[in-house]
């Protein structure tokens, strides 16, 4: 295929090159929610406590954070077909190490080169649209991608489980590369080369700013709870990360082109929104990562259980997302926003009332309740804050809100996962036990019911389920309140806009591609 350059004339085979996107688009969509399942069978394997765990989590999200906006740009100089195909090589490269691991720091780095590889997928698979379809066309391929990428969330916790239930867990890193294989040769083959000569330098100090920040943040945040926030460890990356993002900040407002564009948090209507996409992700990032241990190791579900019994919450956010844009053209979208942040508030209070000895059938109930809270939420979030930008800046908009979901994402599992673990540690009953058993019992709960088995301490096990099952209502308990500060904040001070019906608004999934190919 020619180098495209304009994106003016459509290749007749652009409907099989939408194909390799969608197999890119899956693969991520599946990463963001499988290893979550894993968790649990990884903290046996290889002892890994609450810290560690949320590393393996964070390190990937973290990473793609970062790199998001440069790697777009990197496609934009260099080829966006080049580019999309080296994130998938190195996303690869990355489940291949993550397989292999033997311990939790190999796990760690497989992740974060991971966050590498999907840093360059996710803007580029994007941001390719526009040169392969017309504005006729358009609408169609970008609900195609939008569903692959939102049928990888379910499908990840199931497929992950059935995994880990026949082979070890090593099996979740390596199914990507089946996946990773059919994305690259379509690719190669499918797709055209395009590019944007006229886009911005890869601003390399803002990056290694907003990498290096985020990192000791989310460092920082996890470290907290088992050495104190006053530890001089804790409080010095604490500071250095408020001085690297503070030099990030003003960098970024000094710069004639931006990468991250910080005039758009002027315009009310994308700054509550964005707030309120991030809140959102924030809670959602934290609850998949304190879920599965609970439905694991405190009900007793295998690990194909685990991802089943997960299913509600996403039903929960796929029917909202799918039926929101209704209900926002009827009601206008600051009622919908505010009235599901309050739906997601009640649905955390009432996650929080849950004992060890509730069972799965409340815990399916709030579950539902969740995940059509989640969903009335974020996407008319989105779509109010690419709404308020002007066209010619809705480039840089979708860029920094979806910047600031992934950091949102990366601090719930930082903060709301740290919080759980020294509720836990500080509830766990240890005194019959050893110091150095001790110790590892207050590592996690899946420790704590190893160290049971082991030492065969009467009534360990469910000291450790009461633990944490209440550390899991104080999370719960603060991912409402920060729901309702959200709702506040969508009802204070969203702007009257109109219903989407009236204005003829751009959804979010069509905004984003458009507006990737034009950073």
């Amino acid at each position: 295929m020619a180098t495209v350059t304009n994106g003016v004339g459509y290749d007749p085979r652009r409907w099989w090159a939408l194909g390799a996107l969608v197999a890119s688009m899956l693969t991520l969509g599946f990463d963001m929610t499988i290893l979550n399942v894993a968790l649990p069978t990884m903290a046996e394997d290889l002892g890994a406590t609450t810290g560690e765990q949320q590393w393996m989590a964070d390190a990937y999200v973290v990473v793609f954070a970062a790199l998001m906006l440069p790697a777009g740009l990197l496609g934009d100089r260099f080829g966006r077909r080049l580019m999309l195909i080296t994130g998938l090589g190195i996303f690869l490269a990355g489940s291949v190490v993550g397989a292999l691991a033997g311990d939790v720091t190999w796990v760690v780095a497989a992740r974060a080169v991971m966050g590498v590889g999907g840093a360059l997928v996710m803007p580029l698979a994007l941001s390719v649209l526009p040169s392969l379809f017309g504005p006729d066309e358009r609408a169609k391929a970008i609900g195609v991608m939008s569903a692959a990428s939102a049928l990888g969330m379910p499908l990840g916790p199931i497929l992950g489980g059935w995994l880990l239930d026949h082979y070890w867990w090593g099996s979740v890193f390596l199914i990507n590369v089946p996946m990773v294989g059919i994305g690259i040769t379509a690719c190669l083959f499918l797709l055209p080369e395009t590019r944007d000569p006229a886009s911005p330098k890869v601003d390399t100090v803002a990056t290694a700013l907003t990498v290096t920040g985020l990192g000791a943040l989310v460092y920082a945040i996890i470290e907290a709870p088992t050495r104190g926030w006053g530890d001089p460890l804790v409080a010095g990356f604490l500071g250095a990360a408020a001085i690297l993002l503070a030099g990030l900040v003003l960098r970024e407002r000094r710069a004639a082109r931006p990468m991250l564009d910080m005039e758009l948090l002027g315009h009310r209507g994308f700054l509550v929104n964005t707030i309120t996409a991030t809140l959102v992700t924030f809670v959602l990032a934290g609850l998949l990562f304190l879920l599965p241990p609970y439905l694991q190791a405190v009900l007793g579900h295998d690990a194909l259980g685990t991802g089943l019994r997960l299913l509600p919450m996403m039903a929960g956010l796929m029917v909202a997302a799918r039926g929101a844009q209704p209900v926002v053209a009827r009601f206008g979208p600051r009622a919908v926003v505010t009235c599901g942040l309050v739906v997601l508030a009640f649905a955390a209070f009432l996650g929080s009332r849950t004992t060890s000895d509730s069972g799965y059938g409340f815990a399916a109930l709030w579950l539902t309740v969740t995940g059509l809270g989640f969903g009335f939420a974020v996407v008319p979030a989105m779509d109010g804050a690419l709404a308020a930008l002007p066209a010619a800046r809705a480039g840089s908009g979708s860029g920094l809100l979806m910047t600031l979901r992934q950091v949102g994402s990366a601090i719930g599992i930082a903060l709301l996962g740290s919080l759980l673990a020294g509720v836990y540690r500080d509830r766990l009953d240890v005194t019959r036990l050893p110091a150095r058993a001790a110790d590892t019992a207050g590592e996690s709960v899946v420790a704590a019911h190893l160290v049971a088995e082991r030492t065969g301490t009467p009534g360990l096990a469910a000291s450790a389920n009461s633990a944490y099952v209440h550390g899991m209502g104080v999370v719960l308990v603060v991912s409402g309140v920060a729901a309702l500060v959200a709702a506040l904040l969508a009802g204070a001070f969203l702007p009257r806009t109109r219903p989407a019906s009236d204005t003829g608004s751009e959804t979010p999934a069509m905004a984003e591609p458009e507006a990737d190919a034009r950073q």
